[in-house]
Formats: C-alpha cells, sequence, structure tokens
C-alpha cells in the first residue's frame, strides 16, 4: 500500500493509463459500429488518437518516474472495457447506451487527471503537470462535444427505428 506522496503518484499514473487504455479500447471497438452516425464515429476517431496522445504522455511520465506501466491492471482493465463495448453491441439501443457512458466516461477521465495533478503536486512530481493539464482540456472538450452529438444522434436512432431500418450501426 502507498504510504508516501509519490507512491501514491505512481499508483495515479498506473491508475490512469489504465483508465485511457479501457477507454480507447471501447471507443476502438464502438467506432465500427457506427456507419450510420457519421458525426458520431468522426468524433471517436478524433478522440481515439486524443486518447493515444495522452497514454504516451502517461508513459512518459512513468518512465521519468522510473516506473513502468502494470501489465495486470492493463489487461484487466482493457478486458473490462471490450467487455462493456460488446454487451452494449447485443442491444437495438447499442449506439444510445454507448453515447451516454461515454459522456459520462469523459467526466471520469476529466475527475482523474484532476486528480493526477494535485497528487502530482502534493508528491513534488511537477515536470509532467503541464501535459495533464492539457489532457483535462482536451478532455473537457470532448465531453463538449459528445453533449452536442446527443440530441442529433438521437434523432437519428429514432428515425432508424420508427423507419425499420438498423438503428444499431
Amino acid at each position: 500500500m502507498a504510504t508516501d506522496a509519490r507512491s501514491i503518484y505512481v499508483t495515479a499514473l498506473r491508475n490512469t493509463h489504465a483508465m485511457e487504455q479501457q477507454g480507447l479500447q471501447q471507443m476502438e471497438a464502438q467506432v465500427s459500429r457506427l456507419e450510420r452516425y457519421p458525426d458520431y464515429a468522426a468524433l471517436l476517431q478524433r478522440h481515439i488518437e486524443t486518447t493515444r496522445q495522452q497514454l504516451a504522455r502517461l508513459e512518459q511520465a512513468l518512465q521519468s518516474a522510473g516506473e513502468s506501466i502494470s501489465t495486470i491492471k492493463e489487461t484487466v482493465t482493457t478486458v473490462a472495457g471490450t467487455i462493456g463495448a460488446t454487451v452494449h453491441g447485443l442491444f437495438q439501443d447499442e449506439t444510445l447506451k454507448n453515447l451516454y457512458a461515454g459522456y459520462a466516461y469523459q467526466y471520469e477521465q476529466i475527475g482523474a487527471y484532476r486528480s493526477l495533478i494535485t497528487i502530482a503536486e502534493a508528491a513534488s512530481e511537477n515536470t509532467h503537470i503541464s501535459a495533464f493539464q492539457q489532457s483535462v482540456q482536451e478532455e473537457e472538450q470532448a465531453a463538449q462535444e459528445v453533449a452536442g452529438l446527443i440530441e442529433p444522434v438521437t434523432r437519428r436512432y429514432v428515425e432508424l427505428t420508427t423507419s425499420g431500418d438498423r438503428a444499431d450501426r
């Protein structure tokens, strides 16, 4: 168990990396099923790229701290992300459920990065704080973009469903 600020910082870095890895897996699984929702697919494609950059920043911070990614935690969260996307995929309203989950997930990431910044400050690990602040801004932007898609995606879902067309692809 972490008992000093630096240990807490390293744990937070690993946890945030695992969270981003899980999010990446979910987005990659979802994007291929959004052919009827091009704006949503484009948003996910952009955020997949952003997430890869965020993962690289976290990996750089871990390396600077003399640490590596926790393979066990990465595996568990990756599997959890894939299962979550797959379970939603079993239902007609998969697209809407994924949209809601993505919206909530952006705020979880914002909270995690803000917490990571506070922990880094407490541990006097200031080197990567500006990178983490950039991640907060990126997640806030993504949350706004997802919020802007809720109504249009829902309208498209209703349109497809009521016309007898498949709304889940």
